[in-house]
């Protein structure tokens, strides 16, 4: 049998179903860096099922959309309930240096992982300089 022992974390549920916490989309933890060529970002979503994760870009932002829905069977008296449960919401605003139709995802033991490559225009190139005669003076002897 399950027992209780930090009471305080009652508390803190109560205090979210009051003050309506519990039902506004949470945020989900989440890391950026730059590797190379690509923006790589990780979100952190355990326990959610691939199916209800919804990417969508538009201009510039994209929002990243997962539910977590309660392992309980519907009907059955929830002893401990300290996992969150419901819908995850994060925005990110990109650059208009990232090339957004070639975005990958990916979703292994409940981290999301998008890859945003830079687009080719905003990638650093060298600059070919060509030369001529006319910079020259040519000596006559």
């Amino acid at each position: 049998m399950l027992m209780r022992t930090d009471p305080f974390r009652e508390f803190d549920r109560l205090a979210q179903q009051v003050f309506g916490t519990a039902n506004r989309p949470a945020a989900m933890a989440m890391d950026a860096y730059r590797s190379g060529d690509d923006f790589i970002v990780h979100f952190d979503l355990p326990g959610i099922d691939p199916e209800t994760i919804e990417l969508d870009v538009e201009r510039n932002v994209l929002s990243v959309r997962a539910e977590r829905r309660s392992p309980a069977p519907e009907g059955a008296e929830l002893l401990v309930a300290e996992r969150p449960t419901g819908t995850f919401t994060r925005q990110l605003f990109l650059g208009d240096t990232l090339d957004t139709d070639r975005i990958d995802a990916s979703y292994e033991a409940g981290v999301l992982t998008l890859r945003i490559p830079v687009a080719e225009q905003a990638k650093p190139r060298r600059i070919q300089i060509s030369g001529g005669d006319s910079g020259r003076k040519q000596l006559s002897g």
